[in-house]
């Protein structure tokens, strides 16, 4: 692996269709072909984009998730590629354990498992839990890949 292991947001951004304010994650913290861990304090942020009038809802920490998954992705792909253009299809078996994401303390850590998948699919299980190791909200997760629709949504360079 020629990637690093560590990113700070300005080098995740880089590697994710996310730009400005709707980069969540702040921070590589390790991967490996199997898996990642990223951090981010952003949940807390009063310019969190995906904040309504009633806070951080738990169920966006399915998109600190995804895009997790997709920083993996990037990671994964060979040097002076381009990664897989993707799309989250689905969200399976989510269980969340607090109702907002904003009054949590500390940062987030958002770790995501690649279970199987291929050069169309891959299945990864989440976590997303609070620095105290309170686990926040976990499922699986189905990225598809290299479809039309998955090309249509990404942005162009």
């Amino acid at each position: 692996m020629t990637a690093p292991q560590t990113l700070d947001r300005a080098g995740i951004a880089q590697r994710i269709p996310h730009s400005g304010s709707m980069c969540l994650l702040e921070r590589l913290e390790s991967w490996n072909a199997d898996a990642i861990h990223c951090s981010t304090g952003t949940h807390a942020h009063a310019d969190n984009p995906l904040r309504t009038e009633n806070g951080l809802l738990a169920p966006n920490a399915i998109e600190y998730a995804a895009q997790a998954m997709a920083l993996h992705g990037g990671l994964l792909a060979a040097e002076g590629s381009t990664p897989s253009a993707g799309f989250l299809a689905s969200a399976r078996n989510v269980k969340l354990a607090v109702a907002r994401l904003d009054d949590v303390p500390g940062a987030l850590q958002v770790r995501a498992s690649r279970l199987s998948g291929d050069d169309r699919q891959v299945l990864y299980a989440f976590t997303v839990a609070a620095d105290d190791g309170r686990m926040l909200a976990e499922g699986r997760a189905v990225v598809v890949l290299n479809t039309p629709l998955a090309t249509e949504s990404t942005p162009s360079p």
